[in-house]
Parts: C-alpha cells; sequence; structure tokens
C-alpha cells in the first residue's frame, strides 16, 4: 500500500473581516484547508504558521481542524493572530489592509518544521507570508528542506506594499510550479520588461525560472495551465452567482496541487479547477465546505 501523500500550507495565517463579521483565511491556509476538503483522507495535510494566545488564534486551530487539517506546526507566538479589512466591490472582487505585527509574521525555525519539510510532498507559500525577516527566512528555509521530487508551488500573492522584487525573485528560484492571477502576470511582466501575449509570458516564465508549470488564473475568463513540456489547457471559467471571490485562487491551486499528484492531464485539472473556484466564489469566505460531487476531477 502506497502511503498518502503529505502536503503543507506555509505562511500566512489570518482572519479575513468582512463587513458582517470575520472570516478565517490566509492564502496557504486555504490552500490546505481546500486540499484537506478535495482529498477527503487521501492525502495528509499540514499548515505551517503562527497565531496569537488569544480568541482568533483558538479559532484558527479549531477551523483548520474542522477541514482536516493538522495544526502541529502552527506556533502559538507572542503576537496578536493576523487579521485584514477586506472591502469587496459590485462585482464581489476584494481588496485587502493588513493589520501588521501579527502572529504569522514571527514563525522561528524548529525541528518539527524541518521533519515536516524533509518528507513534502507539495508546499504552498507566498511572497506575502515573507513580509516580516523572521518568517521569510523560516519559509525559504523549508522549502529548500523539501525532497528533490516535492512540489514547491508559489502562489505569488502580490498584495502591496508587502512584496519587493528581491523577495519575488528569490521566491521564484526556489519554487517549481508558480501560480499567479492576470493582474500579477502583468506586474511580474513589467519587473522583468517583457512584452507579449499571456501564453508567450507564461512560456517565457517556464524557461526563465526552470518551472515544471505555471498557472494562470483569470477569474471568470477561466485559467491557463502551462507546462515545460509543452503540454497546456485553455478554458474558459464556469458560469456562477458570485458571492465573493476570496479563496476561489486557493482552491484552484488545491486542486492543481491534487491533480499533479494523481497524474492527471492538464485539461482533467482545469475543468476541474474551474468547476472548483466557481463553487467557492459562490459562497461567503474563503474555505466553504466543498461538496462531495466536486471532490474528483
Amino acid at each position: 500500500m502506497m502511503p498518502r501523500p503529505t502536503v503543507i500550507g506555509i505562511g500566512e495565517i489570518l482572519w479575513d473581516l468582512f463587513p458582517d463579521g470575520p472570516r478565517f483565511g490566509g492564502a496557504p491556509a486555504n490552500f490546505a484547508c481546500s486540499v484537506a476538503e478535495l482529498a477527503c483522507d487521501r492525502i495528509d495535510v499540514y499548515m505551517a504558521g503562527g497565531v496569537g494566545a488569544d480568541d482568533l488564534g483558538r479559532r484558527t486551530i479549531e477551523a483548520l481542524h474542522l477541514h482536516g487539517v493538522d495544526t502541529s506546526c502552527v506556533a502559538v507566538v507572542d503576537r496578536p493572530t493576523g487579521q485584514v479589512l477586506v472591502k469587496l466591490d459590485a462585482a464581489g472582487r476584494a481588496s485587502y489592509e493588513f493589520a501588521a505585527g501579527a502572529a504569522w509574521d514571527d514563525v522561528a525555525w524548529s525541528d518539527r518544521l524541518e521533519q515536516l519539510a524533509a518528507r513534502a510532498d507539495a508546499v504552498c507559500f507566498s511572497t506575502l507570508g515573507q513580509r516580516s525577516e523572521i518568517s521569510r527566512q523560516t519559509i525559504q528555509r523549508f522549502v529548500r528542506g523539501t525532497p528533490a521530487a516535492c512540489l514547491r508551488v508559489l502562489d505569488i500573492n502580490l498584495r502591496p506594499p508587502f512584496w519587493n522584487k528581491e523577495i519575488v525573485f528569490q521566491s521564484l528560484q526556489l519554487a517549481n510550479v508558480l501560480k499567479l492571477n492576470d493582474a500579477e502576470l502583468s506586474v511580474l511582466a513589467g519587473m522583468l520588461r517583457w512584452r507579449g501575449a499571456d501564453l508567450e509570458l507564461l512560456k517565457r516564465l517556464v524557461e526563465r525560472f526552470s518551472l515544471q508549470l505555471v498557472a494562470l488564473t483569470r477569474g471568470a475568463a477561466g485559467a491557463i495551465l502551462l507546462s515545460k513540456s509543452g503540454e497546456q489547457s485553455d478554458l474558459p471559467g464556469q458560469p456562477t452567482f458570485v458571492v465573493d471571490t476570496v479563496g476561489a485562487g486557493d482552491s484552484y491551486a488545491a486542486v492543481l496541487v491534487i491533480g499533479l499528484l494523481s497524474g492527471h492531464p492538464l485539461a482533467k485539472i482545469n475543468a476541474w479547477g474551474n468547476r472548483v473556484a466557481a463553487f467557492v466564489s459562490s459562497q461567503a469566505g474563503a474555505t466553504p465546505q466543498i461538496p462531495n460531487y466536486l471532490h474528483q476531477p
């Protein structure tokens, strides 16, 4: 019997403060919850990061456990649990205002993290989680400590002002899979002084950073997947009634990792990811429980 894969989200853990109240979030935490929901006990899913010794910290652990995520690598630190003010426009698109000095900014290296990294089959990290020096060092050390065959997924997650060229390039050099949205592709192309159509830019990213695969999400326009072998899939989004788009891209990243670990072709992964992201967009908050009919491609 094959051992179950180990998948980790590492980085920011926070609560999205919506007009109607707080909801659990943070891109790598959303990713971990979605993997656990979709994998249905076929994958061991961990979250690595930090929370405060406060009510939101306690609720964080409860929320992760509710989705089936292991919290043994979530440290309790002497800072408040992360919070972000979320504002939605008329189309449900979100903008964010992040609180400073949060618990996820103070995640120190540990033997437990070293042991978890050594058995990772996939890890998802972002640039936002690296906005502080201590957490940046921890996240980058964790990713470097994963096995050669591990999927190192950079969900680039450019949130001004919490990124710079150095962090972006360091992260790209650590990653072998890149997930970004159309706005982030435009920013990255500008940094590299590249011009061209989306697919041409994705090909150049694969070559420039020796990536196995790049995923471009485009909201209602769907997504493009491109591998280093030249396999590609370009599919439109699934029609849905949008409540808010928070967490939709993270759920797509979860499908991407499960699909790649399962050896599915990119077209199947892309279609599945679009269906799951459409469902998440139709729900309030970033980590809804995902119904059984979406658990398979």
